[in-house]
């Protein structure tokens, strides 16, 4: 099978690029919920639910990033 230029097969990245997809939708979702729920917990009103959901939102894209690097480092590494 072909490898890319970092090492990854074709099966190999579409793995990682399906468990990415799972794993920020996800990190997403509970970003979004979290904002909302805290901030009706707390009755912040509206901009303070959405000052949330972009501070989880922002929390939710930085660990996404840090889990497409360490899936792809992983991912190299395996022979199939």
């Amino acid at each position: 099978m072909a490898r890319t230029n970092d090492g990854l097969t074709a099966r190999g990245l579409v793995s990682v690029i399906s468990a990415t997809v799972l794993v920020a939708v996800q990190a997403f979702t509970v970003a979004v919920a979290a904002g909302w729920a805290l901030a009706g917990l707390f009755q912040l009103g509206d901009i303070g639910e959405y000052a949330l959901m972009a501070l989880f939102g922002l929390l939710a894209v930085y660990f996404s990033v840090k889990y497409v690097r360490s899936a792809a480092q992983a991912e190299a590494k395996l022979h199939y």
